[in-house]
């Protein structure tokens, strides 16, 4: 940001008339300051320069998902959205997992570049005899330390896993004034390096609240993030393995559709890696059992019923443009029959290059619970990349695409 101070109150002068500088308050003139657009790691998720919160239960693949992205910044590969991901360094504070057995055979089955990984696992004191000592670091005291890291490497993303290890005895997670003032720190460090930091949070144990208070600590938290995602398991899927990649909140942008992914085993390198499914009509609400999500999964529900019976009555099938304007005659929207179509087992398939989708209902009848069935032929595929019909594909950071599972 390019600002011209106009003055810092409580600055004085000596006797050769020099500034000498005081605390005080600094003042800016908005009429100087040079407006900047945002500019964006992964467009839409990941700003460059702000504070990110990925929030998560055990289990779903927090640390997966941010050694994935990781990946992909060592390497410049796209994002799972094909958006152009730009190449850089990544910096690392992990405490829950071990750089040998753990973090580096995730990060080579998600084809990074680990010359452009680095961990800051210690920082290393002097005790009274003059002897080394080490501990891990922690925020606020050493984000010093972290800064000269990501200036002297380039560092483009700094993943902390997980927030709460790493913040000093003297920040009460709990307490939102302790927090704002560990944050504004990371905050600003942020801002001074044009780095993208990811903060990870355990989930509370509340159950029912908006997605905004599950993270663990104080609001305070999510409130200094720009931007906030939560990672979780599908509700709708049967067999337990889909996952949800969500926002919870984007202050300074649109919020940007959720993504579907599951983790896979990678027998080469004897663990599991991050399998990018496309896009998902979830919402992060939804995914931790809202009770506004739940209201809509019952207008999903209705609209499913509604929908088994419209086609039923029509031998079965019937063009998607005559099920929506059916549909909004009845007062159904047409997101919601989107999104009840999978629910009903109902398939889509598109009729020459130019016509429409054909709609049919499946023989086995509806699927309930399950979602993402059948997605339609399109540009919106699995993987943001083009769809085949269906085909599952796994994305590495490198950018190459295997044939389908």
């Amino acid at each position: 940001m390019s600002v011209v101070p106009i003055g810092f109150y409580g600055q004085d002068y000596d006797d050769d008339g020099n500034q000498v500088p005081e605390p005080g308050a600094r003042v800016v003139r908005l009429a100087d300051v040079t407006p900047e657009r945002v500019r964006w790691l992964w467009p839409g998720r990941l700003p460059l320069g702000k504070l990110v919160v990925l929030d998560g239960d055990p289990g779903v693949g927090k640390s997966a998902l941010t050694l994935d992205w990781a990946a992909r910044v060592s390497t410049g590969s796209p994002w799972p959205d094909r958006a152009p991901c730009p190449q850089g360094d990544v910096l690392l504070l992990s405490a829950e997992d071990g750089l040998a057995d753990t973090i580096r055979p995730r990060l080579d089955a998600a084809g990074a570049d680990p010359a452009r990984v680095h961990a800051l696992t210690e920082v290393v004191t002097l005790g009274d005899q003059g002897q080394a000592l080490a501990r891990p670091p922690v925020i606020p005291a050493d984000l010093h330390l972290a800064e000269d890291v990501i200036s002297g490497h380039g560092v483009r993303l700094a993943l902390i896993d997980v927030l709460m290890a790493y913040l000093s005895g003297e920040v009460n997670s709990n307490k939102d004034q302790d927090v704002r003032r560990a944050l504004h720190a990371m905050a600003s460090m942020a801002d001074r390096t044009g780095c993208c930091i990811v903060a990870v949070r355990h989930l509370n144990k509340t159950s029912g609240a908006s997605a905004m208070y599950r993270g663990g600590g104080s609001i305070g938290i999510i409130g200094a993030a720009r931007s906030a995602l939560i990672a979780a398991a599908d509700p709708d899927d049967e067999e337990g393995r889909r996952r949800i990649l969500a926002p919870v909140k984007v202050n300074i942008a649109a919020m940007p559709p959720a993504l579907a992914y599951q983790l896979v085993p990678d027998d080469l390198h004897g663990c599991a890696r991050v399998q990018w499914l496309g896009g998902s009509d979830q919402t992060a609400s939804g995914l931790l059992g809202d009770p506004a999500a739940a209201e809509e999964r019952t207008e999903r529900d209705e609209a499913a019923e509604w929908l088994t019976g419209w086609l039923t009555d029509r031998d079965g099938e019937s063009t998607a443009a005559e099920a929506f304007r059916a549909a909004r005659a009845d007062g159904i929207s047409e997101r919601t029959l989107k999104r009840a179509r999978a629910r009903a087992g109902v398939t889509s398939q598109r009729q020459g290059f130019a016509g429409g989708s054909v709609w049919r209902l499946s023989p086995s009848g509806p699927h309930s619970g399950h979602s993402g069935h059948a997605p339609e032929p399109g540009p919106d595929g699995p993987d943001g990349g083009p769809n085949d019909g269906g085909g599952l594909f796994t994305a590495r950071a490198s950018g190459k695409r295997n044939d389908p599972a």
